[in-house]
């Protein structure tokens, strides 16, 4: 009965994770990644006359050489390749596909003079000092020509902006910022006035260069940010984020059965919500002992807010895009919107992967699938106590590397990189001529002891654990008698559906088959092996094996194996009556079990259940009879059934 539920509810749960890869799936395209990677080419890798590409910045002078040449022309595309018209009224279509949204807004954030010390000494050589960027040091006050929104700062709020996340650090979303015009020469005039007028000056930390565009032909949004940090140290750091996203969500046929695979997603998460409840109720706090039972929590907490995210993404979406796109001479902000799309995506992709996860609960009635589980349960306590020990040594030499190869190799620049650069040498993706020429000495010393104690003594360490444990938990399992799995359920109603269409196997040529690879001695392994390759269920195969095995040894001798030979010929010659028999006999034996139960069950309706069942054999036993007329004399029902009449077993007719 347990496993006929776990069966059941393993179909209703193929049923909502097939609508939740559909919902998930539905909101992505492949086209996606080519509108990222053909705005990207243009934007960061087209170059300037003087070979200045944006990922090549490193420097005031380059940023300007960027802007006023590749970024200016990539953004307006008002002609053909012919330098005709392209008839839209002066709006930008980059690549002649793709509508620029407004127009692209430049922002930068300074910080404050003498935000940092000067030492005595160098104080009359120094006449200023502009630390690394902090909110705290952050300059507000109107400089330049004072005048304008390129001149006077804007904090977070006015702006509506949010922080970025930058290569050296996090920033916030004010700043002094200047929107550029609809056309290409009034926006080199804007940038030509910045640029004059030195706009970037020592305290600039950082310059976001800001727009949107969208391509009707495959329904999706491009939001680019272009971001150069100047670092207190000098020079310049490019960086870039580019959010594709599909914002009109309900546009084609195929939107709107999405539409119906939301409606479904929402009825299956009620029912999984109601199930947990009663659940809960019943168990208690016993309730969450079991792992499977906090993963369908994750798995119900996430959906639940992937459905807040989604109202919450579609009423503003609803909110904004009419405003946005009112005015085309404006800065269109869409960072708002493509970053709470991005937090829904990514939030079902982990849902996703947490559903696909949970298949594990249900066919962990698969001996493999048992033998896993329960080696890394009965391990988790070796492995956390082992763990203790590995990441000592291993953050050890995390700080080491730091100390030694910080100022010269960038996997080693900061503390973070240096874990996963560590990580990346276990895998053996590593630069060991970099940390070499940074320390010739100590680098080569570093890396030998690294790999001796991490990847030569630790790891195998690790694996030995899985190992030793794996092998007792196997010896286990072998010893314990062979229960009902989830594989067998299913084999005995492809089986059974097989008898039905008449594509049944022979079943004693099967077992013949199985003889013919045994020498004197057929052990049980070989024998078992040999009969599930032909789809025989486990339990059936160690039901004929142990009738004929007498001393209980695991093996067939000769004897046993003449003995078998002998059985199986006689039944051949029997053939068809014998198929129809074994028909009848599951027949019988599905009608006894089910209607035995009933009967103590209920007296009265038990009697009455009996008269149905015995009349039920009658019928079939004169069905039999005629059917099996023309065979000559009829067998009895103890040679018919191999000595186990209306038994569940005896399955492969020995």
């Amino acid at each position: 009965l347990y496993v006929k539920t776990t069966l059941r509810e393993l179909l209703v749960y193929i049923v909502f994770l097939v609508d939740i890869c559909l919902l998930t799936y539905g909101m992505t395209s492949s086209n996606a990644y080519y509108y990222t990677k053909v705005m990207s080419e243009l934007f960061l890798q087209t170059p300037s006359e003087s070979g200045v590409s944006f990922q090549t910045i490193g420097s005031m002078a380059d940023f300007w050489r960027y802007t006023q040449g590749p970024f200016l022309d990539s953004l307006y595309w008002t002609k053909w390749y012919n330098n005709k018209s392209l008839g839209h009224h002066a709006q930008s279509y980059i690549y002649y596909e793709n509508l620029l949204l407004g127009v692209p807004r430049l922002r930068q954030l300074k910080v404050q003079n003498n935000s940092c010390v000067v030492h005595d000494d160098f104080k009359e050589d120094i006449a200023g000092c502009y630390d690394v960027y902090s909110e705290e040091k952050e300059n507000t006050s109107p400089f330049g020509l004072l005048n304008g929104t390129a001149w006077q700062y804007y904090t977070e709020q006015e702006l509506d902006g949010s922080s970025h996340w930058g290569r050296l650090t996090s920033y916030s979303g004010g700043g002094y910022y200047v929107d550029l015009k609809i056309t290409r020469e009034e926006s080199a005039e804007t940038l030509q006035d910045l640029k004059q007028n030195l706009w970037l000056d020592r305290g600039t930390r950082v310059v976001f260069m800001d727009f949107s565009v969208y391509n009707a032909n495959i329904n999706l949004f491009c939001v680019l940010r272009l971001v150069v940090e100047f670092p207190a140290t000098g020079g310049a750091i490019p960086s870039w984020q580019i959010r594709t996203v599909k914002l009109l969500r309900y546009v084609s046929t195929w939107d709107f059965f999405i539409v119906s695979c939301e409606i479904v997603f929402c009825i299956f998460i009620f029912y999984y919500i109601v199930e947990e409840i009663l659940e809960l109720h019943i168990h208690r706090l016993q309730y969450f002992t079991s792992i499977w039972n906090i993963l369908d929590i994750v798995v119900i907490l996430l959906s639940v807010l992937a459905i807040g995210f989604h109202i919450f993404r579609t009423i503003e979406v609803n909110r904004l895009m009419g405003q946005l796109l009112r005015n085309p001479n404006i800065y269109a902000d869409f960072e708002f919107l493509a970053f709470w799309q991005t937090q829904y995506n990514n939030m079902n992709a982990v849902n996703l992967f947490f559903a696909w996860i949970k298949i594990f609960k249900y066919i962990s009635f698969n001996k493999t699938m048992t033998q896993l589980s329960s080696t890394l349960a009965r391990c988790a306590k070796d492995i956390l106590g082992f763990a203790i020990m590995f990441f000592i040594v291993f953050f050890a030499y995390a700080q080491l590397g730091y100390l030694l190869f910080g100022t010269q190799v960038e996997n080693f620049s900061t503390f973070v990189k240096c874990i996963f650069t560590q990580f990346r040498i276990i895998l053996g993706d590593f630069d060991y001529n970099a940390i070499d020429n940074a320390n010739r000495i100590l680098g080569p010393i570093y890396f030998v002891t690294y790999v001796f104690f991490v990847f030569f003594v630790l790891l195998n360490m690790f694996l030995a654990i899985i190992n030793d444990t794996y092998s007792e938990v196997k010896e286990e399992l072998s010893n314990q008698k062979n229960e009902l799995q989830l594989s067998d359920i299913l084999k005995q109603g492809y089986n059974r559906t097989l008898m039905k269409m008449k594509l049944k196997k022979d079943r004693i040529s099967d077992v013949q088959k199985a003889l013919q690879k045994g020498t004197k001695e057929l052990e049980y392994e070989d024998f078992k092996n040999s009969l599930r390759q032909l789809g025989h269920a486990e339990h059936e195969i160690t039901e004929a094996f142990a009738k004929f095995d007498k001393d209980g040894n695991q093996i067939l001798d000769e004897e046993e194996q003449k003995r078998m030979r002998n059985d199986l010929e006689e039944k051949k010659v029997r053939g068809e009556n014998d198929l129809r028999w074994n028909i009848m006999r599951r027949w019988i034996t599905r009608r006894e079990g089910v209607h035995f139960r009933r009967v103590r069950g209920n007296s009265a309706q038990g009697f009455k259940n009996f008269y149905y069942w015995f009349c039920g054999c009658g019928l079939v036993g004169v069905a039999f009879f005629a059917a099996n007329t023309h065979f000559g004399e009829l067998p009895s029902l103890r040679e018919a059934s191999g000595g186990h009449f209306c038994s569940p077993k005896a399955p492969l007719g020995l």
